[in-house]
């Protein structure tokens, strides 16, 4: 029989690579390792590479595996799902992974100045109705610039349309350099070992015959980000585990 989620957050209390932070334990408690991860926890001085967004945490522990010589951080803030990375990434003694429970709003309390190498956004959701909640937002580009490296790399995996769309029109607007971009990503000649990692959910949407979109690119430090004043076609579909579309055509 599995573990429930009582049982899955009383193993992660125990768990020497999870910290778990939600926005209201923040408030007044300043977070130690915030400057400190290469030293403090991972022990080296190896690139730190953020997962945001990352469910169970297959992609944060499928990376660790394919690159021992980088560190990574997978961060969400549902606990009973990350338990299944925790967990897997604690019995096989990876050392070079992490799991970061908190609210992705407020990212940039746990890392210092150029203490991140590199984001992945894996199948965030695309927030159709409110732009400041999504992931490739300038309001999180913003937050991104305080913690990572001068032209750090943002990867995107996305199964929306709407997403990809939206982020397309981001860089744009803002000159941001772009090193891959496919609207289908398994039909294309940039499909690697990395790339390659299916998450749970994305194997269902690819049994579903829906195409994966993949955007690499960098976020300089100089310049003021602006938002793009655009009218977007929402996704038609309903992805699993979000909530149904409705009501809506377009959205800025």
């Amino acid at each position: 029989m599995g573990k429930n989620k009582l049982e899955k957050f009383a193993d992660m209390a125990g768990y020497p690579h999870v910290f778990e932070y939600p926005y209201s334990a923040m408030d007044n408690v300043p977070f130690e390792m915030k400057g400190n991860w290469h030293s403090e926890f991972f022990k080296n001085d190896r690139p730190i590479v953020l997962e945001l967004g990352c469910g169970r945490g297959e992609y944060t522990v499928g990376l660790g595996r394919m690159f021992p010589e980088k560190n990574f951080i997978a961060v969400d803030i549902k606990g009973a799902r990350m338990w299944t990375g925790a967990t897997e990434s604690l019995q096989v003694g990876m050392k070079n992974v992490a799991f970061l429970r908190t609210n992705i709003e407020i990212i940039d309390r746990f890392f210092a100045e150029s203490e991140v190498s590199e984001i992945w956004l894996t199948f965030s959701d695309p927030q159709m109705k409110k732009a400041t909640k999504r992931l490739t937002s300038t309001y999180f580009m913003n937050r991104y610039r305080k913690f990572l490296k001068p032209d750090g790399i943002i990867h995107l995996k996305t199964d929306s349309n709407f997403m990809f769309t939206y982020t397309k029109y981001m860089i744009d607007a803002n000159r941001l350099p772009v090193e891959f971009i496919t609207e289908d990503l398994y039909h294309s000649d940039l499909v690697d070992d990395i790339l390659g990692i299916k998450t749970y959910y994305e194997q269902q949407w690819l049994d579903r015959g829906l195409s994966i979109k993949y955007i690499k690119f960098r976020l300089p430090q100089e310049g003021d980000l602006k938002e793009p004043d655009v009218e977007i076609e929402l996704d038609s579909y309903r992805s699993y585990n979000r909530s149904k579309r409705s009501g809506l055509s377009t959205s800025k």
